[in-house]
């Protein structure tokens, strides 16, 4: 029986796709992925982390939202929905971040599978990011985990350290509570 052998999708036919309004794309082992835009919860959370997030970052570096990055040269093309990049990297960077940000950000989505977010996780961990979250809204935790395997639960109560910002915390309560002012 004959095998159809289909061919990836290089960084630079992807890049050279037509802007789709609607959905993201994202460039996953060389496969070509539609992603829905968030729905108002996981944006509100985006929102809320990226808010709080700058200030504890002040001047180390950027954080962003639907932030694009190239965790390796080929094949890859994929979008955070957080992200924290040092100030010296984001100076240095060109048209888009070559490795993963320091930290990367996944805020759950019903859409999203275990395998996707584990994939996602060491396709990071192992291309620069120090820290990796899934964020679940409505368990109201965060799972953080870094490249040296281990990995640490916050929960409603717990504060997440942030050594990456000089230090600080971040409170896991205040990231599920709408803002105010």
């Amino acid at each position: 029986m004959a095998s159809t052998t289909t061919k990836l999708m290089t960084f630079a036919e992807f890049e050279q796709l037509p802007d789709r309004e609607g959905f993201r794309q994202e460039l996953r082992h060389g496969e070509l992925i539609k992603v829905a835009p968030p729905k108002m919860m996981h944006s509100r959370v985006q929102w809320q982390l990226r808010r709080l997030l700058e200030r504890a970052a002040g001047t180390a570096g950027i954080v962003d939202k639907e932030f694009g990055f190239r965790p390796v040269a080929e094949h890859e093309f994929r979008i955070a929905d957080i992200a924290f990049v040092s100030k010296a990297r984001w100076d240095s960077a060109k048209d888009y971040l070559s490795g993963a940000p320091e930290i990367v950000i996944e805020v759950l989505s019903p859409s999203n599978t275990v395998t996707e977010m584990l994939d996602k996780e060491k396709l990071c961990l192992e291309n620069g990011c120090q820290e990796f979250w899934i964020v679940d809204p409505s368990l109201h935790l965060v799972k953080v985990s870094t490249p040296d395997g281990h990995t640490i639960t916050y929960r409603a109560g717990q504060e997440i350290p942030l050594p990456l910002f000089n230090g600080g915390c971040l409170a896991v309560d205040t990231i599920f509570t709408p803002a105010e002012g």
